[in-house]
């Protein structure tokens, strides 16, 4: 064969092979469907646009505002075939749509398998929250199923990426799609708190966030679970407030110092990180040591005083001083002063210390006995009236009783505040210092001598006297003496006449009344005296019979005769 029709042979073949290639090419082209997703090479890649081959004649070009990333050239992007020529031509393709159709697919997939999907809460609604799936396609969140906890403030959870279980997709055959965070968010939770026991020991240390107090500690988030900071842990020393020691949102690292499984409980510490004070309390501490410490609390009962750091005991109002009453700590001791005190006593293995103020001062009730003995006479001023007497101030601190009977001998003194006013300045004597009871008693009555005792020699059972009616009661009529001393005719003793009544007999007399009256009895210890007027007048009939017979009887020898003897002695 010459070189001529070896090279026609040539020119046949490769129009042959042409040919085949325009079939195959447009047999490609007529495959393709328009609705359909096709991956695409790029080619080119512009401010506005990205070209895009699909193997059909002319490329497909894409805005670039469908990608979140642009692509570069030689990158496959998947893209719908919308139409394969519009009315100018051309082909328009769709990576949106394509976005959308794969969207679709994973969605669909998920619910299937009970898969977590990735999605954006975006917008507050009713009853929930919406949530960007991306590619324009949103679920709602209802908000009992958007926290593993309550959710107080639906703000905080906008523009928050999270994965999402699928809890349906179509709803009467349309799209609506519901999803839920908070199973999802349990199911972590429980995944991480059991690797937590299953890898966390006793004494690890551990960083976690300090996410709310009660009153008796912190809770600490731990990666969705909590652990509790106990107020305890967080010091050695005495903690008031846990929010003195840590703050909400704080990122912290702890010791942890018990775990239980069982329970699901997580105990955290702050002060393990430093060895326990208190080991080595009873080789710096004793006591009745006089010891400094700083005051750095105070409450109603008390102020804290910090002996070292971890170390804080506790003066009770009552150890404040030996004489004052001390109503609140502040009117004595401010948080930050410096002050002596002496221990008390002390609990190790409570962490408590007992302290006292009052005990590095000396005692003046230990002196109390020599400097006012029994007897001594003094000038001093009410400060409190009580229903029972009165309290009279010695000097700062230091009060004496005065009670309502011991100020007056005879007077009856049924409230203190009807003879004395806080102010006044009393004479008083000391009639009783008892220094371990921290009491002593005055008297006012006891400055004067006791007018029972005279009266008592003065007027002995059997005499007389006149005195004046000051009260008239149910039981009788009170008469007070010149000496002041007052006592009671009983109504048994009012009237001689038997057959009186004593409303009839009482009716003879008023209060002010000048009356004679029989002293029945005197009892000085209880200052009690009885009078009679029955008996008065009996001892005038008696004593006028006598005066009668002595005047105008007479016998033989000279001798008084009295025929009515017998009559006398029956009275």
């Amino acid at each position: 064969m010459d070189q001529m029709e070896v090279e026609m042979n040539e020119a046949e073949k490769k129009a042959d092979n042409q040919t085949r290639l325009q079939e195959e090419y447009l047999k490609s082209i007529d495959s393709l469907e328009e609705g359909q997703v096709y991956d695409g090479k790029v080619i080119q890649v512009t401010p506005e646009q990205v070209f895009v081959d699909v193997g059909y004649k002319s490329e497909g070009k894409i805005p670039t505002t469908e990608f979140v990333e642009l692509p570069k050239v030689g990158d496959v992007v998947s893209v719908v075939l919308v139409t394969k020529e519009n009315k100018h031509g051309e082909l328009v393709v769709s990576k949106q749509k394509a976005d959308v159709k794969q969207l679709w697919k994973v969605l669909r997939q998920a619910f299937q398998d009970k898969a977590p999907v990735e999605g954006t809460i975006t917008k507050v609604v009713k009853g929930g929250f919406e949530v960007n799936l991306s590619s324009d396609i949103s679920a709602f969140l209802p908000i009992s199923q958007s926290d593993s906890q309550k959710v107080d403030k639906s703000e905080k959870l906008l523009g928050l990426k999270s994965n999402f279980y699928i809890e349906r997709l179509y709803s009467d055959g349309k799209a609506n799609i519901v999803v839920n965070r908070r199973k999802y968010l349990e199911e972590a939770i429980t995944k991480n708190r059991d690797a937590f026991f299953e890898e966390v020991q006793i004494g690890d240390v551990v960083k976690g966030t300090v996410k709310s107090f009660t009153s008796f500690g912190a809770f600490i988030d731990l990666g969705g679970f909590d652990g509790l900071l106990h107020i305890n842990d967080m010091s050695w020393g005495h903690v008031t407030r846990p929010k003195d020691f840590v703050k909400k949102g704080q990122e912290i690292e702890l010791k942890v110092i018990r775990l239980d499984p069982e329970e699901k409980r997580i105990n955290l510490s702050l002060k393990h990180f430093t060895e326990d004070p208190w080991l080595h309390f009873e080789d710096k501490f004793h006591v009745n040591d006089i010891v400094t410490g700083k005051v750095t609390k105070l409450a109603d009962f008390g102020a804290f005083i910090e002996l070292e750091e971890g170390i804080e005991g506790l003066v009770h109002i009552s150890e404040f001083s030996w004489t004052k009453k001390i109503n609140k700590p502040s009117d004595i001791v401010s948080i930050g002063d410096e002050v002596k005190c002496m221990i008390l006593g002390y609990d190790i293995q409570a962490g408590r210390v007992s302290l006292g103020l009052k005990q590095v001062q000396e005692n003046p009730w230990d002196t109390i006995g020599e400097k006012y003995p029994v007897g001594t006479e003094l000038k001093r001023k009410v400060v409190k009236i009580a229903n029972a007497g009165a309290f009279v101030e010695l000097e700062e601190g230091i009060d004496g009783f005065l009670h309502a009977d011991d100020l007056s001998w005879t007077k009856k003194v049924r409230h203190p505040g009807s003879e004395l006013t806080v102010g006044d300045e009393i004479d008083v004597k000391v009639i009783e210092n008892d220094p371990e009871s921290h009491h002593i008693r005055l008297g006012v009555k006891q400055l004067t001598e006791n007018p029972w005792v005279q009266f008592s020699k003065d007027h002995k059972p059997g005499s007389t006297l006149e005195g004046e009616i000051v009260s008239i009661v149910d039981f009788g009529i009170f008469v007070k003496t010149d000496s002041g001393i007052e006592g009671l005719v009983n109504k048994a003793n009012l009237s001689d006449n038997r057959e009186e009544s004593f409303e009839d007999a009482v009716k003879k007399y008023t209060v002010g009344d000048k009356i004679n009256v029989y002293v029945v009895d005197v009892n000085t210890e209880r200052q009690k005296v009885a009078f009679s007027v029955r008996e008065f007048k009996k001892k005038m009939q008696r004593e006028e019979m006598s005066q009668y017979m002595a005047a105008n009887d007479t016998n033989d020898d000279g001798d008084a005769y009295n025929p009515f003897a017998n009559l006398l002695k029956d009275k």
